[in-house]
């Protein structure tokens, strides 16, 4: 009987930690895709690596250009995360266009390389009777360190491209609107590993700021001095730059030992029989 308490105990706290532990991982892990509350999404692109518009994770931003312009944003992806980037392009009218067009949606980290995808359709053609046409782009989990000659993703920023690479040249110049968004998900714990990086991104927009205690240049510009820079810095995600003190490898080490305690009551219970009688043995 005590050899069944022991096991039942057992049993009852292997439950308890599985009920707890989907809440404490959505406590802990960032909420990689929720995005930002009211109505403050992004209504316009960058047109080149330094002058990208800032997006956070899950926000959805929108952007009016002209075919054959080049669009950057930029987001951050923590260690742990897998990236996802999904474009719609929303194509002018049809009788406007003169034929097939094919967008691209490239994704470079902090350091300006080009990360491949692992899953999307980075490229896709539209022709001419479609309204639109819809991009998407995985990378693959961001480590939290890498060797000096690999391409692995890094925590940090991460910039995202979008531009039309064919089309007749009588439609160069057509308007267009864009949506994008870029969301993560965590890896969970069978992809964590040990080491820590620095994030990869820029603090601000480079050679918009100066030390604090540096003259202004008097050939500088009023419009430049008074530059918001804002709209080209990378938020830091929420729970920080790396993947956190949880990990699912938590759940199955405390069922691992919890088997391993009722494998050894199971055990001790079967082998150690019924005991010795208390009743002394017959005289001879």
């Amino acid at each position: 009987m005590r050899a069944l308490r022991t096991a039942g105990a057992a049993f009852a706290l292997c439950a308890a930690l599985l009920a707890t532990a989907p809440v404490a991982a959505a406590d802990a892990s960032p909420n990689a895709s929720a995005g930002t509350d009211g109505g403050d999404e992004p209504t316009e692109a960058g047109t080149g690596f330094r002058t990208a518009t800032a997006i956070e994770q899950g926000q959805t931003a929108t952007a009016s250009a002209s075919a054959g312009d080049y669009l950057y944003w930029v987001f951050p992806a923590a260690a742990g995360q897998v990236p996802t980037v999904e474009a719609t392009v929303k194509l002018p009218e049809a009788q406007t266009r003169h034929g097939r067009t094919t967008w691209q949606l490239d994704v470079y980290d902090g350091l300006r390389r080009r990360q491949a995808c692992t899953s999307g359709s980075q490229t896709a053609t539209a022709t001419e009777q479609d309204a639109s046409v819809d991009l998407s782009c995985r990378l693959r989990r961001v480590r939290s360190w890498s060797e000096a000659w690999a391409n692995d993703p890094l925590p940090g920023s991460y910039y995202v491209r979008l531009t039309v690479v064919k089309l007749p040249e009588q439609d160069l110049g057509l308007p267009f609107t864009t949506e994008i968004t870029a969301s993560t998900r965590d890896a969970g714990g069978k992809y964590a590993e040990g080491g820590e990086l620095s994030p990869l991104t820029p603090a601000v927009r480079a050679g918009a700021t100066q030390a604090p205690d540096a003259e202004p240049s008097p050939d500088a510009s009023e419009s430049s001095a008074g530059e918001d820079t804002s709209s080209h810095t990378a938020a830091e995600p929420n729970g920080g730059w790396g993947s956190g003190w949880w990990s699912d490898r938590w759940v199955w080490t405390v069922v691992g030992g919890a088997l391993g305690a009722l494998a050894g009551v199971g055990g001790y219970a079967l082998t150690r029989g019924r005991g010795s009688s208390r009743r002394p043995p017959a005289a001879e």
